[in-house]
């Protein structure tokens, strides 16, 4: 069985590889969008450096290395006045395996009914949503390396009868060394059935990723945290991501990243704080990120460890 999911693993990426390039072909678009300010601030180069229940998200290997109970909230400040929100726990059982649900809510303000014969507003009103469950669920399969999954159901509305569901499911596999903390991921996110609304039907946005990430400074007080995240979507060209985390006394948190191959998005930056209060450790995160002619986005965040 380990066997199995490796090799789907390994060959996954020459049929993502073998897909021509077709912006615009798949559906679920909102699945792209990263939830965490920490990971935004390193421009989402975040697939092995994932931390805490945001990795429900980034990378579901991740959850095996999480202690105890930990759960976080994102929100991101869209464009168009559109909010996006996450939020997820983990809980590490042991021997038996780390559990970990998540949702992610991509939705409008409310907004006015208009029709040709009445373009100032029908007097009705309406919200348009996109909605994302999860279910994951990782352990290890040796002292170094973990292997998780999550399985979501993905609810979309635009308006009344204009609804679509569908089913995805992530697939990653992570190892962790000693040396500096290196970590090298590989992930399958987002394969599943396709959305369709009345008569057309589109794919979901998978994506093959692998990533790397390691301590390029390792002191007692300060550590240099760098990252690389190359993605191969099913609609596109390559794209990559590299980042960095700065902290002092794991404490203070300074963070950037920049985006390769990506049309409109480039750089970010960001930063945050963690302390315990009462023995539960926090963190709050801040990231903003540049999207060139649409303008920029912030992302906050805190989390906790029970």
């Amino acid at each position: 069985m380990k066997r199995t999911i490796l090799c789907v693993l390994l060959l996954f990426p020459g049929l993502l590889m073998a897909q021509y390039n077709r912006p615009g072909s798949t559906d679920g678009q909102f699945l792209k969008i990263g939830v965490s300010a920490r990971g935004a601030g390193m421009s989402d180069a975040y697939l092995a450096a994932a931390d805490g229940a945001e990795a429900t998200y980034y990378n579901v290997a991740v959850l095996p290395w999480l202690k105890g109970t930990q759960v976080a909230f994102d929100h991101t400040a869209w464009f168009a006045s559109i909010n996006h929100e996450f939020a997820a726990g983990t809980y590490n059982a042991g021997d038996f395996g780390t559990f970990g649900l998540s949702v992610t809510a991509l939705y409008t303000d409310e907004m006015k009914v208009r029709t040709p014969l009445q373009p100032e507003g029908t007097g009705e009103t309406f919200y348009a949503g996109n909605y994302r469950f999860g279910l994951s669920y990782a352990r290890f399969l040796t002292d170094r390396v973990t292997l998780g999954f999550t399985v979501s159901y993905i609810n979309m509305k635009l308006y009344e009868q204009f609804k679509a569901d569908a089913m995805s499911l992530d697939l990653a596999v992570m190892y962790v060394s000693d040396f500096r903390g290196f970590r090298f991921a590989l992930e399958i996110a987002d394969f599943g059935s396709s959305i369709q609304y009345v008569n057309e039907s589109y794919p979901l946005p998978t994506n093959f990723q692998f990533g790397m990430a390691m301590n390029a400074i390792d002191g007692d007080d300060q550590k240099l945290l760098v990252s690389f995240t190359a993605v191969k979507p099913n609609e596109g060209e390559p794209q990559a991501q590299v980042g960095g985390e700065w902290n002092f006394q794991r404490t203070f948190f300074l963070r950037g990243g920049y985006r390769l191959n990506y049309s409109t998005a480039t750089y970010s930056v960001g930063g945050g704080v963690a302390f315990k209060v009462s023995g539960v450790a926090l963190n709050a995160d801040y990231a903003y990120s540049n999207y060139t002619t649409l303008g920029g986005s912030h992302r906050i965040g805190v989390g906790f460890t029970f």
